[in-house]
Parts: structure tokens; sequence; C-alpha cells
């Protein structure tokens, strides 16, 4: 299997649509671009680890995907250490209102991110080099976001502490993980009830592969 390839492409539509997300050819396609360009650079740097053709669209692209139902139409989405571009670009992709931006430390990676707006013609989305907790700095982004979200989080407790104040009201903040830590869990599940958040969980499986995932979404009542 080739990326871009009729083989690949249908697996993206037919694993969506598995998920219960229908998406055409037009969206299938920029994620062959995106998948293209990701793998061109990888060459170069050190951006994924997963490299296989059928691996990168069912753990990055069909992955990235899940949220979508929970994210309201004209969003402003926060991607905190977006990496390569998961799960921003393929949201921003599938769902074209969106406004996202993209915010990861590690320089090289910002440099893809731009490169690859550029070239999939992404409109209202950008990069940034920056550290989520120094984003607090700018005035103009704290209570900004509807919608704040991470793949590449080790602790749910430090990810919504960081993520809070950039939080707009009624927003939402989304946890991709695999397995979940019960005690941390609980641990959450306490203090977002005290500061009027409802907590919710959703565990999923990976189409074809059947890899156990979660999603822990806190939603803010004010």
């Amino acid at each position: 299997m080739e990326i871009g390839s009729r083989e690949w492409q249908n697996l993206i539509v037919d694993g969506a649509q598995e998920l219960g997300i229908k998406i055409d050819e037009r969206v299938s396609a920029l994620f062959a671009s995106h998948a293209a360009e990701l793998i061109n650079w990888n060459r170069k740097m050190n951006l994924t680890a997963i490299t296989r053709p059928r691996d990168m669209a069912i753990k990055h692209f069909l992955d990235s995907l899940v949220p979508a139902e929970l994210i309201a139409d004209g969003s402003r989405l926060l991607d905190i250490g977006s990496g390569s571009g998961f799960p921003g670009i393929p949201l921003r992709i599938v769902k074209p209102s969106l406004s996202i931006h993209l915010i990861d430390g590690n320089r090289k990676k910002v440099h893809f991110l731009k490169h690859v707006i550029r070239t999939l013609g992404l409109d209202q989305s950008q990069a940034f080099h920056i550290r989520a907790e120094n984003l607090h700095k700018n005035p103009d982004y704290v209570n900004f976001f509807d919608v704040i979200i991470s793949r590449a989080l080790s602790n749910l407790k430090s990810f919504v502490k960081i993520a809070r104040p950039l939080l707009a009201k009624q927003g939402l903040i989304v946890a991709m993980k695999g397995k979940v830590d019960q005690d941390e869990l609980e641990m959450l599940r306490s203090m977002v009830n005290t500061e009027r958040y409802v907590l919710e969980t959703k565990n999923y499986r990976l189409p074809l592969i059947q890899h156990r995932r979660s999603l822990i979404t806190f939603r803010s009542l004010h």
C-alpha cells in the first residue's frame, strides 16, 4: 500500500465511516498530501516513528478524527504539542470552518507545521514555536479558545491546569490517550467538579487494528 493510492484513500474513507464520520475524496486527498510531506520531511528529521502507510492512516489520521463530533463548527481550536500536526490539521481539513492554532516546543516541528499549512492551503491556521504555559503571558489568548486538545500529554492534571486559563466560556478541553489511569481520573473528577466542569470519558477502538483509545473531555459550565 502506498500513501495516496486508491487503496490508502479507501482505507481512510471506510475507517472514518466506521467511526461515524463521513468524508469525501477531497478530504482523503488532503490527508494523503499531509502524509506524503510527513514522510519526506521525516527522512531529514525525527517527526514520527509511525511511517508505514497503513499505520499512518489509522494511528495518525483516523485517530485524529474521533473528537470531530464534539467540536462545534466555527470553533477556535488550540492543539498543544501538535508535533507533526495531529490531531489539529486533520480536524481542520474535515471541519473547514475551524480556526486552529498549533503549538509545539520543538522549532523544527513548527517549521514542518507551517510548511504543511502552506502546502495544503489551509486558511485560518497558524503554527507557533511556544510552550502552552508561556501562551498565558499573551492577554489575547486568555479565555480565548473554544476547544483545547492534545495527543501529546503524559499527565492529565497538568494538561488541564495549563489549558484552563486559555479556555473560553463554556469551552471544551479534550485529552486523547491510550490507557487511562483510574487514580488520576478520580483525582481529576474531584477537581473539575469543584471548578464546575463536566468530566466525561469515551473509550473507543481504532478501526481495523482495534487498539484501545480514550477521549477524556472537560466542558466548562460557566
